[in-house]
């Protein structure tokens, strides 16, 4: 389907959305105001926590009691064939291609991101140790999301042979890290804690030119930023659904092999879905063509089913239309909290260039705990992460201009009133 681009909103536009109602208007001009109707938001909540778990889609429900009634409880063990339950990975990730700029063949949804990454990253090593066997470094940020150093470090450990990661903590000196020793270069294309967006293309280059393979994990990214894989010239991506993609809490994740390195593509994960032919039983492994190679074991199939409702609303849109979007209320945000909240110490660490930022703005605060606590108790749901980070995703599809504004004024109040808790204790997850 052809995207509808929403209407520029330039920084006049900014400067006039000066009240309520200016907000409003917006919403009433946007084209993509209608995709909120697909999703079942709970009343007199702002959801600003998509970034984390996207909203629940409403064909989600009736489709899981399809899936639940019909398919199990009716059709039983017949569904692996007549519902296409087998096929659902491959199938799945055929629609999901065209969100991150691959095509056909090349994806499969399947896993976590943490197993998916852990193919990728033992696939890319292995290739690197056929070609260039002393290249024993995997390069990242320190700044990377905790799961993917740690999937890289213990990988690392567990080949034993000199293989190394090393963390940069300056990205000034992230190329200069990527050096003769570099096997691969691992990034988070939009980081998760600041919404800084990586140049993909700059970076894959850089890499390829120094003799490294570049892998991207694309979980804060995927369904919320243009993503053109072969454009960029990745060698391998994973990432999740159940963000920006609304697949559900725990849905799996993806992984991108593109088809010039399927063949290649070897991991020590050889479950039976990866064999080429699973129901001989036999008891040599034996990879299967294609992207196939990338499964493992067998698949969650009702969660796998949820993300099919996900994937079903970008086809109503796309991507540029989403981008513009997420701009624009990215942009509002930010605008009305400097503006707004001035007398307060809050700390803009989300990159202000829009090539740089991803769909979340993130502020520090001394007691951003305590503070989004309080937001949540009044409706509107961020999230925090260390240190001292309050983090606000902005999902298109269902996000309104009016909730940015009520956003930022219940901050305002909570601010300007110190109605937090500044003994709050951390709960485990936000």
């Amino acid at each position: 389907m052809t995207a509808t681009r929403p209407p520029a909103l330039s920084a006049t536009s900014l400067a006039v959305a000066a009240t309520r109602d200016d907000c409003l208007a917006l919403d009433a001009r946007d084209p993509l105001a209608s995709l909120r109707e697909r999703f079942d938001l709970p009343d007199g909540v702002i959801y600003l926590d998509g970034n984390s778990l996207g909203a629940r889609p409403r064909a989600a429900l009736a489709r899981a009691q399809e899936v639940v009634a019909r398919e199990w409880g009716r059709d039983l063990i017949k569904s692996w064939n007549t519902a296409g339950w087998f096929e659902m990975p491959k199938r799945l990730g055929d629609r999901l291609a065209p969100l991150i700029g691959a095509r056909p063949g090349e994806v499969a949804v399947t896993d976590t991101t943490s197993l998916n990454l852990f193919k990728a990253l033992a696939a890319a090593l292995a290739m690197q140790a056929e070609r260039s066997p002393g290249r024993k470094t995997i390069v990242t940020e320190r700044g990377n999301f905790p799961t993917d150093i740690y999937m890289a470090d213990g990988l690392a450990r567990w080949l034993d042979r000199g293989y190394r990661v090393r963390l940069v903590e300056d990205l000034d000196k992230l190329e200069a890290a990527v050096d003769a020793d570099c096997a691969v270069l691992m990034l988070t294309h939009v980081n998760y804690r600041t919404g800084r967006q990586h140049d993909m293309a700059a970076l894959t280059r850089h890499a390829h030119a120094n003799g490294a393979l570049a892998v991207w994990d694309l979980a804060h990214s995927a369904g919320a930023v243009p993503l053109d894989l072969h454009a960029a010239g990745a060698d391998f991506a994973v990432g999740c659904t159940y963000k920006y993609l609304n697949g559900g809490p725990g849905a799996p994740a993806f992984i991108w092999v593109p088809q010039h390195h399927q063949a290649a593509f070897r991991h020590p994960l050889t479950g039976w879905w990866s064999h080429a032919a699973p129901f001989a039983m036999s008891h040599g492994f034996e990879a299967a063509d294609g992207i196939g190679r990338a499964l493992c074991g067998t698949q969650p199939v009702v969660s796998l089913a949820l993300v099919e409702c996900g994937l079903e609303v970008f086809e109503a849109t796309g991507m540029e239309a989403i981008r513009a979007k997420s701009l624009q209320l990215t942009d509002l945000f930010i605008a009305l909290v400097e503006a707004r909240c001035a007398a307060h110490p809050l700390g803009l660490v989300t990159p202000r260039e829009h090539e740089r930022r991803g769909s979340h703005v993130s502020f520090t605060h001394p007691h951003g705990y305590a503070v989004m606590q309080a937001l949540i108790e009044r409706g509107v749901i961020g999230d925090y992460r260390e240190p001292a980070i309050m983090r606000f995703g902005f999902t298109p599809l269902y996000t309104r201009f009016v909730d940015v504004w009520d956003a930022v004024e219940v901050l305002r109040d909570i601010l300007d009133n110190e109605t937090y808790d500044k003994n709050a204790t951390r709960s485990a997850v936000t």
